[in-house]
């Protein structure tokens, strides 16, 4: 599956590179590797928005104190980047959200009436990994998880909300065209009781959170498996595990149950009776970290993106000189329209054009000569479709831009 290596075929098409100057897992977007990461930002924001998520914005760092609040300091405290200080402070570059979004709940009462609350968020995270450990995109020292944590009110609540969660989570895999079963598959990932040093210390809500999930997959009637020793430090989670192109299989994402953060940080609502409750949490991601989603997209797909995904959805191809001022107006029809365009106006023979935005994987070839520029028309190729016909322009973007909306 050489060919499929994100690695190789990153590079190669312009979308990514990482420079040793600029230091090891820091990788470095090229401008269509930043259009793919900025579509599928946006692709996480809009579904997230319909599903009453409600996006925030929170800093890159904060003091350490909040990281012993957590519990995330002295547990994870080997993946963390040293302290930076600060006016006799100390201050961590952040490795996770949850406790930023937990003080943002805190920041003033809330009632029973507004729960679940679904705090999301496009977080970078810095996250020190082992040089050894690092690989491409997918194992990085720095990236954006499409991160949220969920107050809910009680554990009925809670079970929804994860099972919401995986729902989201299998929606954004279909338009991507995984397949449950086939491309991703779920892990149920357990504590371990008598490991104390990994684990926060309560047995009773291991026992009652591990069985709530149990109970959330087995309603689901989708097969999973469980794993002993590969849940978070605050609770069990389901982990989508995928596979690279090496065959080698990692942890895309997660839906986690917290029964440790609500105490740790107080977290509590207003009830129907007047008197606070404590809060339950899920923690989710619907993609990811974004570098990682690529990275399996890139070898999902062969580089060859869906048009919606495309770094270039259209390429202009001028048959010679005469064709080039037609041309050049098709290529403005279609920016105006909001399609990724580009076009080719070198000397090289329509072949070797043709056979240039094929190694590129564009998805859509418009070529203009003698009769499509006489009839103000182009003749569409498409990338996994082959020879369209020769079409009127405005009917091409049509097409183009139904594609696109509907992310098909």
């Amino acid at each position: 599956m050489e060919e499929r290596d994100h690695k190789k075929l990153g590079p190669a098409l312009g979308l990514f590179y990482i420079d040793q100057t600029v230091g090891k897992g820091l990788p470095m977007f090229l401008p269509k590797g930043a259009i793919i990461k900025r579509e599928l930002e946006k692709f996480v924001v809009e579904e997230e928005t319909k599903r009453g998520y409600l996006h925030v914005i929170t800093p890159d760092l904060a003091r350490l104190e909040l990281y012993k609040k957590s519990g995330h300091y002295p547990h994870y405290r080997d993946s963390m980047y040293a302290p930076i200080v600060i006016d006799d402070e100390e201050f961590m570059l952040r490795p996770m959200t949850c406790p930023h979004h937990f003080q943002l709940y805190l920041s003033r009462p809330h009632s029973y009436k507004e729960l679940p609350m679904r705090i999301a968020e496009l977080a970078q995270l810095y996250r020190y990994e082992q040089s050894g450990e690092l690989m491409g995109l997918q194992r990085v020292r720095t990236f954006c998880l499409a991160d949220a944590h969920i107050i809910c009110a009680n554990e009925e609540q809670a079970m929804q909300e994860m099972s919401d969660a995986l729902d989201l989570i299998e929606h954004m895999a279909g338009v991507f065209g995984l397949k449950l079963g086939e491309h991703y598959r779920y892990r149920l990932s357990l504590g371990d009781r008598a490991n104390t040093e990994k684990y926060y210390k309560n047995d009773a809500a291991w026992e009652k959170g591990e069985d709530m999930l149990r109970r959330v997959m087995q309603n689901r009637e989708c097969e999973f498996e469980e794993a002993k020793d590969e849940a978070a430090f605050y609770g069990p989670k389901v982990d989508i595990q995928m596979k690279n192109a090496n065959g080698k299989e990692d942890t895309a994402f997660t839906c986690q149950y917290d029964f440790c953060m609500p105490d740790r940080f107080n977290l509590t609502y207003i009830g129907e009776d007047g008197k606070d409750h404590r809060a339950f949490v899920v923690h989710r991601s619907s993609i990811g970290a974004i570098e990682r989603s690529m990275a399996f997209l890139i070898e999902h797909y062969a580089g060859a993106f869906p048009t919606w995904l495309s770094p270039v959805q259209a390429r202009v191809l001028p048959i010679a000189d005469a064709h080039k001022t037609f041309a050049k107006d098709v290529l403005k029809q279609l920016k105006d329209a909001g399609i990724r365009a580009d076009i080719d106006e070198s000397n090289e023979t329509l072949g070797k054009k043709v056979r240039e935005a094929k190694t590129e994987k564009i998805p859509y070839l418009l070529v203009i000569g003698d009769k499509e520029m006489q009839e103000q028309k182009a003749a569409l190729e498409g990338r996994d479709h082959g020879k369209l016909g020769v079409l009127p322009v405005a009917d091409i973007i049509s097409k183009l831009k139904e594609e696109i909306k509907n992310r098909s």
